[in-house]
């Protein structure tokens, strides 16, 4: 028991592929992606500050580098199941939570379970800081299926993960963000040359909302 164990479980991060048992034309692995949540987060939380909001940068950044740990244990299930339904969703919650709660207790020297317990917690939450990653989770999830469509991707889950991830982006309480994210990034994004129809796609995403 040690934080040797800790430390040696961050490579198992890198071997676990996202959105597994699809085609991909870029494969990610749960590593990168925690690195690139924290630099949206990064990005966001500078619009919020300069909207007048008050931004936790120490809370900010532990959620993000480690709000996908536990799929050392669980790896990563495909959006489409996860959201399924809010019952499965609340129980895949609940084993990760659990078997992070083992972890701790048993590889975590005790000294530093408090620590270890407040940083690994699930950091989706009321605050603005949970807030901002949640944007910036699903912002990449947004970036990974606009990847796949617009080198023509054909799979239609990259569709379902495309609508979900804008549909969640527009509708979260960050009005700064989605503001930049709608009025700027968006309108880059759509103007990309892409093999399938990304711009009549999120017109009609955004007419929903």
């Amino acid at each position: 028991m040690g934080i040797h164990r800790f430390f040696t479980s961050l490579n198992d991060l890198e071997r676990i592929i996202r959105a597994p048992g699809m085609f991909k034309f870029e494969e990610h692995n749960v590593a990168a992606h925690s690195w690139k949540v924290s630099q949206y987060a990064m990005f966001f939380a500078t619009i919020e500050e300069r909207a007048g909001r008050e931004i936790d940068w120490k809370s900010l950044y532990e959620k993000t580098i480690n709000h996908d740990f536990a799929e050392v244990f669980i790896g990563d299930i495909k959006t489409p199941v996860k959201y399924a339904s809010p019952e499965l969703k609340e129980m895949i919650a609940q084993v990760e939570e659990g078997m992070m709660e083992k972890f701790i207790l048993r590889e975590i020297p005790k000294e530093f379970h408090d620590v270890f317990f407040e940083r690994m917690k699930e950091g989706k939450d009321d605050t603005v800081e949970g807030r901002l990653l949640e944007l910036a989770d699903k912002l990449d999830q947004f970036y990974e299926a606009f990847a796949e469509l617009k080198r023509g991707n054909t799979d239609k889950e990259f569709v379902v993960m495309y609508r979900i991830a804008l549909t969640k982006l527009l509708g979260l309480p960050l009005p700064a963000s989605v503001e930049y994210f709608k009025n700027v990034m968006l309108d880059d994004v759509i103007n990309e040359d892409t093999a399938i129809d990304v711009k009549e796609l999120t017109r009609k995403i955004m007419a929903e909302h």
